[in-house]
């Protein structure tokens, strides 16, 4: 009998410690499939969108609506279409602290209007990278490290690269220089 009691807890024992592991197996499965609903559903909510712009209610008289018609025909010929250039690498390197040195990652691509000038940028890309890179190398970490810092250098970047793609193609072919991944360690 002493014998039937003892198999008794031990079996007792056992289901005590297969049922925290059963549900222990049961919460991270619900959590896995939470997690793969909720990234389901935001990648349907960013890529399932209308692309379609909203129509404009122009609520202008007509004289002024005219004017206003106008001035944005202009504005859209003038411009053309946004064509992004990507670098085909980041640039990375060594910049100097107040109290350390630190390691930049900077991902950038390039606006321009038309595409002339996509493919003359393509074709300079190197001396683009090379101008950039310079620009990139005079700044320091404490710079960067803030907002103001980060925009400043884009239009120190953009005024170098305009400058030289004046001097070589005779235009500034380049409308902005963008930072579309910036990593700095």
């Amino acid at each position: 009998m002493a014998d039937d009691k003892a198999k008794d807890k031990a079996k007792d024992k056992e289901l005590e410690l297969e049922e925290p592991k059963k549900s222990k197996k049961m919460i991270i499965i619900i959590a896995a499939v939470v997690v793969l609903a909720a990234g389901g559903g935001g990648a349907f909510f960013f890529l399932g969108g209308n692309d379609k712009p909203a129509p404009v209610e122009n609520s202008a008289s007509a004289s002024e609506g005219d004017t206003a018609g106008a001035v944005e025909e202009s504005s859209s010929v003038d411009m053309g279409n946004a064509i992004y250039v990507p670098m085909p690498r980041p640039f990375r390197f060594n910049i100097p602290g107040t109290v350390r040195d630190r390691f930049v990652e900077i991902r950038v691509q390039l606006l321009v209007r038309s595409s002339d000038q996509e493919e003359t940028a393509k074709k300079h890309i190197p001396l683009i990278e090379s101008t950039l890179l310079g620009v990139f190398s005079q700044t320091n970490a404490d710079d960067l490290a803030t907002s103001v810092g980060k925009a400043s250098l884009k239009q120190k970047a953009l005024a170098a690269v305009q400058q030289e793609m004046k001097d070589v193609a005779d235009e500034k072919i380049v409308e902005k220089v963008l930072f579309t991944g910036f990593v700095m360690q």
